[in-house]
């Protein structure tokens, strides 16, 4: 092992038993290997708990914790609770990691003086693997406050710099300092909520690794593909606090693009409630009979 900082990694676990071994696997097996590994069992109803005690017993590295459920957020605090390393990274217990990862994203971070590392990353299906790149190059060097802002929020432009805490490398000492935790009321979103408010409290700098080094892994139940509504709209909650963070924090002049980012996830709303309109217009039309204009105007809600 090398005699160098520890690197603590939070690993939130939610009913994942057929991707937590993948995920585990490679996480252990980093090159950089004096790693504090954190899994958070938040109450999971298949084998993900008992995986997560069997990997421990075999690598004293792995430490578990379980907790009744109460969703991701919550996982994710535990972690920041218990964590005692030098610098912090995330793992989705779905998702898998190259082997060099932790690795590169040290060495950069260590070599600078900056207190986010930051990497490119994969969209893994089970039919693809497909590297997200920048439109626009990334200049290499320290990357400023604004731009650690700016990058995730062009987000067309610079695919492969997210607001992702997985693909990324913290210095511990700020995260602690910053007394932040992320917000149990939000469903969805979170972590662009603590990656923003992080940045801006504390007045990150960071540097970019040109290199897929995380895979992030598409399936179908995760919560990013949910259709809840609920859970959904939390993101526009996330959005609106972001671009008050931005204003309030002397960087209004990019606030717009975090409008901009608030009237997509709308328009995603609004893609799933004109579904839902649809499908149940015949039963509002029965029940309106009367009330033509009432019709007219749900029909008017609907694409020609």
């Amino acid at each position: 092992m090398k005699d160098m900082d520890k690197i603590s990694i939070i690993v939130p676990v939610y009913n994942v038993e057929p991707y937590i071994r993948k995920c585990l696997d490679s996480v252990i097996n980093q090159t950089y290997q004096n790693l504090e590994i954190i899994c958070v069992n938040d109450g999971s109803t298949d084998g993900s708990g008992k995986i997560c005690d069997e990997y421990a017993a075999k690598d004293n590295r792995i430490k578990v914790f379980h907790k009744e459920n109460g969703g991701l957020s919550s996982a994710l605090n535990v972690g920041l609770e218990n964590f005692t390393g030098s610098y912090l990274g995330f793992v989705d217990s779905d998702d898998w990691v190259e082997p060099d990862m932790f690795d590169v994203l040290y060495e950069s971070l260590k070599n600078s003086e900056a207190h986010i590392s930051v990497a490119g990353y994969f969209k893994d299906t089970d039919a693809e693997s497909v590297p997200m790149s920048n439109k626009e190059r990334i200049p290499d060097g320290i990357i400023n406050t604004k731009n650690m802002l700016l990058y995730p929020l062009k987000r067309d432009y610079y695919m492969g710099f997210c607001w992702y805490l997985c693909t990324k490398l913290f210095l511990a000492n700020i995260v602690r300092k910053s007394g932040l935790s992320f917000d149990n009321n939000i469903k969805y979103g979170m972590d662009v909520l603590f990656y923003a408010t992080m940045v801006l409290t504390s007045k990150c700098t960071g540097v970019y690794v040109d290199k897929p080094l995380y895979h992030y892994y598409q399936r179908n139940s995760a919560i990013s593909k949910l259709k809840s509504f609920n859970v959904k709209a939390d993101i526009l909650t996330v959005y609106k606090r972001i671009e008050k963070l931005l204003v309030d924090g002397g960087y209004s002049d990019i606030s717009y693009w975090a409008r901009g980012f608030y009237c997509y996830h709308a328009s995603v709303i609004a893609e799933m409630l004109q579904s839902e309109i649809r499908d149940h217009l015949n039963d509002y039309i029965e029940t309106n009979k009367e009330f033509p204009k009432k019709i007219e105007r749900m029909r008017g809600l609907l694409p020609h």
